[in-house]
């Protein structure tokens, strides 16, 4: 959990909220004793990013087209100008402002994009997470000698398991359907070709995959903060160390929730690309 990389607080709430908002996520990094690292500022569409390793981004028909959209017909708002409609649709997932004391307002689609697409990786920048860290530090208590998780972490977590708890999975895939042309743009904007939804897909399995550990996972400290004892554990992505992190009982039920919404966004999908005319504009 060294602060380079602890963590990806993305609970269901955001991938179901970010994922179902755009989706998935949110990650976030655990601020450990001792870290004074500052993110720089957001970066914009404009900016330069790193090659993506994907394997289906240069793919030219989508692996997972998107079905159709139900709903408004209302024109989408152009990406950089989508903040407010994005929040109150957003809004609307929960029925009430428990996502709105968490999620950051400014740029909120490219910061799901971005962190989705960041998920997998062993890394992550704390600018482009589109929610709020938890409050408070995590904490680490010795146990028979040993170094382990604080039990009281979890509470750090009960707002956003409120969040993932409270989407429909139904009603976010459709929101996301709705306003998927706004998430392939800003996944173009990260550099990369392909599309949005078959990363989404790919990232959700990815966090399906994840471990779950039986027992106390020990820790041992270092640089900054503590890291895992064991090897297979401080290997695994930002995404997955935090699936692991959140306890048994909350990653159970992040699974239950990313399974549903994986199931509703695969749902009526057309057999291929040329049926919907989704190909990525050039």
């Amino acid at each position: 959990m060294r602060s380079q990389s602890s963590g990806s607080k993305w609970v269901a709430g955001l991938l179901v909220v970010a994922i179902a908002a755009g989706v998935g996520v949110f990650v976030y990094r655990e601020k450990l004793a001792g870290e004074k690292a500052a993110s720089p500022p957001f970066a914009t569409a404009s900016s330069s990013a790193p090659a993506h390793a994907g394997t289906a981004h240069d793919a030219a028909l989508p692996q997972h087209p998107i079905g159709p959209a139900s709903g408004s017909t209302a024109a989408l708002p152009p990406l950089d100008q989508s903040d407010d409609a994005v929040l109150a649709g957003l809004l609307a997932l929960t029925g009430d402002d428990a996502l709105k004391s968490l999620l950051k307002p400014q740029a909120i689609i490219s910061r799901m994009v971005s962190t989705i697409d960041a998920l997998p990786k062993h890394t992550i920048g704390m600018n482009i997470v589109p929610l709020r860290t938890p409050t408070g530090r995590f904490q680490v208590q010795s146990d028979d000698g040993m170094f382990v998780e604080s039990k009281k972490n979890l509470e750090r977590y009960d707002t956003y398991m409120y969040v993932a708890d409270h989407v429909n999975p139904q009603v976010a895939a459709a929101w996301y359907k709705r306003n998927y042309p706004l998430f392939q743009e800003a996944y173009r904007d990260l550099g990369t070709g392909g599309y949005f939804n078959d990363r989404l897909i790919e990232v959700i399995d990815h966090l399906l995959a994840a471990p779950e550990p039986k027992g106390i996972l020990q820790l041992i400290p270092a640089k900054e903060g503590y890291v895992y004892a064991n090897p297979d554990d401080e290997q695994l992505s930002v995404g997955q160390k935090f699936m692991i992190r959140v306890g048994s009982a909350n990653e159970a039920k992040l699974k239950a929730k990313l399974r549903a919404l994986r199931e509703a966004i695969l749902a009526d999908a057309p057999a291929n690309a040329s049926s919907t005319g989704s190909r990525p504009s050039a």
